[in-house]
């Protein structure tokens, strides 16, 4: 099971059963979708399509703040964009809010005057991290430099839409054929879609074919077993065979919707246009799958940002037209084949740069960058003012965090793909406030939305008075606390909303007074149920819990 292979996406009958990346995966599926009543038709069409600028991007020269253009170029005498070359975004923004584009973004203007474009400024989140590494693990997992947001093992992609989709039967359903999550363009499988329970990767389409789609899976080949042990590791070959037979249904789906679909559209040759091109074509075949993840990488520009004879071109610049003449190609592309109103872009990267450039005709690592949020679906415009060039820390990095990368995310899963309020708990954006990102036309009716719920049955409802917490919110222990009439063993056991285990311990109840500690001091903040089981009869005490930070 070690030999790594390409396998071409070809008609169903050829597709022989595979693993992804070696990776176990839990295909996700939805039975909640088919109830979405007639008058929200569409919200289970659309799709939420990321890129992820790998290396840190530079937004002062993305978006320059107009009114402040002394200072700026106080601080990048050589790097800085010469005034004449910037391009005027919106002359009838406010001046702390008009900025002056990269004049290699004109593609990005055309869309913005168009309406299809929303700049969110000053994104980032608290206490920033300077690491390529864990800065993107915090934006991918949901995280930001706190202690208490630092570590978390899972990504908030594989999180949503786990809650989003909580009827997951490992295989394609009649409602949904399609794998939730699919990333494209890059072999490393993203933390984005990792899960609570498990590491579970997206379907990865990371090859080329000689058309420049991305209709290569990268996987995992080799016999299946024929004889398997009784034994734990017997087990774990059985649950891998389990996955390829799943996969493989996934795999005949891809294929049906690739080979369905079309473009309508022409697109740059390069890698990035490559993958949204793919995206196009699958959601022109009928996909609906949830979130689309594509990559472009080369923005930890160093050195050689922009060329020492001409700001204006370099390194960044050609970056920079390379992602607007991509997004530009796809959301035209979608619109020629008249389902524009099905995708939303959103562009992030682990961190912007610093203020001051380094003295080789480069910029290191700083805070905030800006997002691009586009399709036609979105409002357009500029959120929130520019940066202040003028107070800055000691290092010259811009501080003060305009945006909370979270709210952008929690905007899109909610008003623009329907999730519940569940769902962004689970998510652990329900804290960050919504921004006005998607157009009042295209915002989900709050009657539209759909995810999982709290469904923790219980048959025992005349015990619940009997079992009690204290504290209660609990912040680093608590205390499970009743009275019994009997002695029995029991499951003393914590679950999330969504009914997922988060501990268990199993204890022994006495007649009289019992109490039993429970450590919540590693659980985020959130409201948890605790039930405590007996083991012989299976009757269940139940109370909520409340973690607060």
């Amino acid at each position: 099971m070690k030999r790594r292979d390409f396998l071409k996406i070809a008609p169903a009958a050829g597709i022989s059963s595979f693993v992804l990346n070696g990776f176990s995966m839990r295909p996700f599926a939805n039975s909640r979708l088919d109830k979405i009543m007639r008058s929200c038709k569409g919200v289970e069409e659309r799709t939420l399509v990321l890129i992820q600028l790998k290396g840190g991007n530079d937004g002062l020269n993305n978006i320059v703040p107009i009114a402040q253009y002394d200072r700026y170029r106080a601080l990048r005498p050589t790097v800085g964009l010469a005034e004449s070359a910037l391009i005027d975004l919106d002359s009838t923004l406010k001046d702390s809010k008009r900025v002056g584009l990269h004049p290699a973004m004109v593609a990005l203007k055309d869309l913005y005057d168009r309406g299809w474009v929303s700049i969110v400024q000053g994104a980032g989140y608290p206490v920033p991290n300077q690491s390529h590494f864990k800065s993107t693990d915090l934006w991918l997992t949901g995280g930001d430099g706190t202690p208490a947001n630092y570590n978390i093992g899972s990504g908030w992609m594989g999180r949503s839409l786990q809650a989003l989709f909580p009827d997951v039967q490992g295989a394609p359903t009649p409602t949904m054929p399609d794998p939730l999550g699919i990333q494209i363009g890059d072999t490393n499988p993203s933390l984005g879609f990792h899960t609570e329970s498990e590491h579970r990767n997206d379907i990865n389409l990371s090859g080329q074919d000689p058309a420049g789609f991305y209709s290569l899976v990268q996987t995992i080949g080799g016999a299946p077993v024929v004889d398997v042990p009784d034994s734990e590791h017997g087990e774990e070959l059985a649950y891998i065979m389990s996955v390829e037979r799943s996969v493989n249904l996934y795999a005949k789906r891809i294929t049906e919707v690739f080979n369905a679909g079309t473009n309508a559209g022409a697109y740059p040759n390069t890698a990035l246009a490559n993958q949204l091109k793919t995206v196009a074509r699958l959601i022109r075949g009928g996909s609906r799958t949830k979130i689309f993840l594509c990559n472009i990488g080369g923005f930890d520009t160093h050195s050689a940002q922009v060329d020492s004879g001409d700001t204006a071109i370099g390194t960044h610049a050609n970056l920079l037209q390379t992602l607007s003449d991509a997004i530009k190609a796809f959301v035209e592309d979608l619109d020629k084949m008249g389902i524009a109103d099905q995708a939303v872009v959103c562009t992030f990267s682990e961190f912007g740069r610093c203020a001051a450039e380094n003295g080789s005709f480069g910029t290191d690592h700083g805070t905030l960058a800006p997002m691009y949020i586009v399709g036609k679906g979105v409002n357009p415009g500029v959120q929130g003012t520019n940066v202040n060039l003028s107070d800055l820390t000691a290092d010259n990095q811009l501080k003060g965090v305009q945006h909370d990368y979270r709210q952008v995310f929690a905007t899109l899963l909610q008003d623009w793909l329907g999730s519940n309020n569940w769902v962004l708990s689970e998510s652990r954006f329900d804290a960050y406030g919504k921004l006005p990102l998607i157009s009042p036309a295209y915002v989900v009716d709050p009657q539209c939305y759909y995810g999982g719920t709290a469904t923790i049955v219980d048959h025992f409802e005349a015990l619940r008075d009997k079992v009690g917490l204290f504290p209660n919110p609990a912040r680093t222990t608590t205390e499970v606390f009743l009275r019994s009439n009997e002695a029995y063993e029991a499951h003393l056991t914590v679950h999330s909303l969504g009914g997922s285990l988060v501990q268990y311990q199993r204890v022994q109840v006495v007649p009289g007074d019992n109490a039993f500690l429970l450590d919540v001091f590693e659980m985020p903040a959130g409201t948890y149920i605790v039930r405590l089981e007996n083991v012989l009869t299976g009757a269940a005490k139940v109370t909520k819990m409340s973690v607060v930070r």
